[in-house]
């Protein structure tokens, strides 16, 4: 790694000003930055801290990806602490209607009882190595879906070279900058992760959804996780130190993590085009959506308890995209956008500039339809099919026979011989299905599919034929037997021949449906993907020479890291400390959802000592997926793990504000009080070494 001196550090606040949309004044914590380009002399500048290469190293192996979330390995024997709300799948997959662990806690008393998430696995990041050049290689002279085809192609080899078969590592081409670097980020792979300890879901989500991207907050929303390998729990002598002590206010601190993805390096008109028609159009049928499952959850105690875990994640996705929508309709913030947009202009020239805005119309147009029959927009969140994990395992099976029949270099990318270790064991996890569920989720999709494109568009006669949402989608869920492992398994080694004469109505559904949803994929790969990142990528390389190679990155959902200190805020609409107590959360519980304290949790008030500082706040740069990331001291002790940020923190999605800008972290010693004085939990207690 490169340590950055001091006219690098230079070149990084010039950068900043000109990303963070606060043209002339840059802040010190700013940025995501990745490992192999951390600032090491501006970070220990700002924080009087002394940290080093080693520091960084032991971070970078201690951290954990989990899912869509962050975690930190906090013993030699592979426990992790992530949050409660990043285990919640896990939490509701393993739960019964009658054994509700989300309802009771999950307590195990020895490793044996640790129980395996269906589907989950866990990531260490072991490498990073520069492959810009073959990437840029791969697209010279190509435009559009050939250009684009043609480097997930090259992506594809160079991950297949790095990793071949192996079944414990795998590799991703990283595209950073928008197009301007690609890194091969190589990747240490558990496939056995087991659930070691949860509490009451009242406890983690204490609050609800009002006090949900907020603070003060009053949450123990913190899990663990062991690693498994070859049946036993994992060696990982590189760890984080387990620190319950109180937090002190303004002390710095270190955050590591995957945060999911910003948007800073988008130009204006890119930003109005997610303004006008992105977050709109997401936000209006994510509500729906929420009413659909909220009335479902009402209709009786089974479908409450199916509905708890898709119920809190859509309400997630909606606050969060509400504080976006802030944000971009917040003049202020847009102007200072505009301007620091405009000193860039100045250093790059509007050639490029000009060639992102004539895309704009081709995306507002090509959007609805793309987000409803295919996702994977890269700048919405709408889920194709509601989030059906039915449709979801019929469309794998379908498209990965389809794709196998190709060689590897002409597939679509996610079916690249490289990924479908990754495929397949997601296809064969045994996970709970819910029909009544999966119902409101397809009626809910066909329904707002039909609305959107309207009635006469061909593609929803293809979709609904003569049937009704409610109907086709009663007679696709009810007919189905892709709930059932083995069948999907059948199908996947049994190829396109099995999968095309499967009767099973949803394998054949999705048969019907390929041509339109797959013409639908490749116009947006031609109109919009293709040359936007074409057009990025020389963005990029002027970025580069107007400020030097001294800047971060967007967030890619890779591992990042970021810091600041514990501080609360005292701006309008946000004035609040650094530290909330037991004896707070005490005092605001009212007994009534959704300010009731969790049984376990009250039942040992007594025992906790009001004093101990539950949640606290912190001014370090973060977003969506950094949920879980260890929150680590100077000499690499743990004090807490991030779980939320606040409303206007959602702004940092496009540009950095350290006046607002606060992540919300459950502590140690939180943890250390739950595990001892309310679930009894010694022998984790013994392993994290508290006396």
């Amino acid at each position: 790694m490169r340590h950055l001196n001091l006219a690098a550090s230079a070149a990084v606040l010039a950068f900043a000003a000109a990303s963070s949309a606060i043209p002339g004044k840059a802040w010190a914590e700013e940025g995501m930055w990745t490992f192999d380009n951390f600032p090491i002399a501006r970070a220990n500048q700002t924080l009087g801290t002394s940290i080093d290469q080693a520091f960084l190293d032991r971070v970078r192996l201690s951290s954990v990806k989990f899912g869509g979330c962050s975690a930190g390995i906090v013993s030699a024997e592979g426990l992790v602490m992530t949050n409660n709300h990043c285990v919640a799948t896990c939490v509701a997959n393993l739960s019964t209607q009658a054994v509700n662990y989300a309802e009771t806690g999950f307590t195990p008393r020895t490793r044996e009882e640790e129980r395996k998430c269906p589907g989950g696995s866990a990531e260490i990041l072991t490498g990073i190595e520069d492959v810009t050049a073959r990437m840029h290689k791969a697209g010279e002279g190509l435009e559009g879906l050939a250009f684009t085809r043609a480097r997930d192609a090259e992506a594809g080899r160079i991950e297949q070279e790095a990793c071949g078969d192996a079944t414990d590592k795998r590799c991703q081409v990283v595209s950073l900058y928008r197009g301007g670097q690609f890194k091969l980020y190589t990747y240490k792979k558990y496939t056995d992760v087991r659930l070691a300890w949860a509490p009451e879901d009242r406890a983690a989500t204490f609050g609800g959804d009002l006090d949900n991207f907020s603070f003060p907050r009053f949450a123990i929303d913190a899990a663990f996780i062991r690693l498994y390998e070859n049946g036993a729990p994992a060696a990982t002598p590189t760890h984080f130190r387990w620190n319950a002590d109180k937090p002190v206010e303004g002390a710095p601190v270190f955050v590591s993590g995957s945060p999911g993805a910003t948007q800073r390096l988008l130009t204006m008109d890119q930003l109005a085009s997610v303004r006008d028609v992105v977050l709109p159009m997401d936000q209006l049928i994510a509500s729906e959506l929420r009413g659909r499952l909220i009335r479902y959850s009402e209709e009786g105690e089974r479908q409450a308890f199916e509905a708890m875990d898709p119920i809190v994640s859509i309400e997630n996705t909606y606050k969060r995209g509400l504080g976006r929508m802030r944000a971009l309709t917040d003049a202020d913030f847009m102007s200072r956008r505009t301007a620091a947009e405009a000193d860039f202009r100045d250093k790059a020239g509007v050639e490029i500039f000009d060639r992102l805005a004539a895309i704009q119309p081709g995306l507002r147009e090509l959007y609805p339809a793309t987000a409803l029959l295919e996702g994977g927009t890269g700048v919405g969140t709408t889920a194709v099919a509601g989030g059906s994990q039915l449709f979801s395992w019929a469309r794998t099976l379908v498209r990965g026979a389809q794709e196998r029949q190709k060689p590897s270099a002409e597939r679509l990318a996610e079916y690249s011989d490289s990924r479908l270790a990754a495929v397949q064991s997601s296809l064969f996890a045994e996970r709970p299905v819910y029909p009544g569920l999966e119902q409101v989720r397809m009626e809910w999709w066909l329904s707002k599919t039909r609305e959107w494109l309207t009635v006469d568009d061909p593609r929803v006669r293809t979709l609904l034929g003569n049937e009704s949402p409610e109907g086709l989608s009663a007679r696709l869920v009810e007919g189905s037997k892709l709930a059932d492992p083995a069948v999907r398994r059948a199908l996947w080694e049994g190829g396109l021949a099995a999968v095309e004469a499967s009767d099973d109505p949803l394998i054949q559904y999705l048969l019907k449906i390929q041509e339109p949803t797959r013409a639908v994929r490749a116009e947006w790969e031609e109109k919009v993907q293709g040359p936007t990142d074409r057009a990025s990528e020389a963005l990029a390389a002027a970025r580069f020479a107007a400020y030097g190679d001294a800047v971060y990155p967007d967030a890619t959902g890779t591992l990042r890291l970021t810091y600041g200190q514990i501080e609360g805020t005292d701006v309008p609409g946000q004035r609040f400390g650094a530290f909330t107590t037991f004896a707070g959360l005490w005092d605001r519980a009212t007994g009534a959802p959704p300010f009731d304290v969790a049984p376990k949790l009250l039942a040992a008030r007594d025992r906790i000592p009001g004093d101990t500082v539950l949640n606290m706040a912190v001014s370090s740069d973060t977003i969506g997926g950094s949920s879980g990331s260890p929150v680590v001291t100077p000499q690499g002790e743990i004090v807490g793990a991030n779980f939320d940020s606040t409303v206007l923190t959602q702004r940092n999605a496009y540009g950095y504000d350290r006046n607002v800008n606060r992540s919300v972290i459950v502590t140690t010693g939180a943890v250390t009080a739950a595990l001892r004085d309310v679930y009894g939990m010694t022998g984790l207690l013994a392993e994290l070494g508290v006396r």
